[in-house]
């Protein structure tokens, strides 16, 4: 099985690409971040990620969903995100890396869990705020550095996704997937 992940900035556009990347019969492993977060918000809650704690419990959480991952029977799964944006969430919001964290980071390098290769969704010049989402557009930029240079430091190469129609970002994502191995 490939795991390849798929991050950027919020609002970028990844969730969008995931729903193609699914309705075209490829496994999708959901990000954790923003599950958290609604919890959180119905638990009265308006901004966990202030918690170090938040971390941690959107760690787990990417995790289990890895693990349960392997299960699927798909060839290639796309993965919303990985530890490692939750190291670069951690270091754009002042938290220190917890034993857990860092243990997690190690298991995944270890395990080889996910490819080399990581997409990296381009932010679209604008980004639409949500309950989970309030960041400015300029925090953004600053997130999508953060993020880029998080994956650089542990050895994964980029492969930037342009703005563009959803179609076309898909279109270059599978043509970045070596042939006879894109569904």
């Amino acid at each position: 099985m490939r795991r390849f992940v798929i991050t950027g900035a919020p609002g970028a556009g990844k969730t969008a690409i995931l729903r193609h990347l699914e309705l075209d019969g490829f496994g999708v492993v959901e990000e954790a971040a923003t599950d958290i977060i609604a919890v959180a918000h119905a638990r009265g809650t308006s901004e966990p990620w202030r918690d170090p704690a938040f971390i941690d419990a959107v760690a787990r959480l990417q995790r289990e969903r890895q693990i349960r991952g392997a299960y699927l029977p798909d060839e290639i799964q796309f993965h919303d995100r990985s530890v490692v944006c939750t190291v670069a969430l951690a270091a754009y919001l002042g938290h220190a890396l917890s034993p857990f964290l860092t243990s997690e980071l190690e298991r995944v390098r270890r395990e080889g869990v996910y490819e080399r290769e990581v997409f990296f969704i381009r932010n679209l010049g604008h980004i639409t705020p949500t309950a989970a989402r309030r960041i400015t557009f300029e925090e953004s930029l600053k997130f999508e550095k953060v993020h880029e240079d998080t994956y650089r430091k542990f050895g994964f190469e980029l492969l930037p996704i342009v703005p563009g129609k959803v179609g076309e970002r898909v279109d270059a994502i599978r043509g970045a997937i070596p042939k006879g191995q894109n569904g």
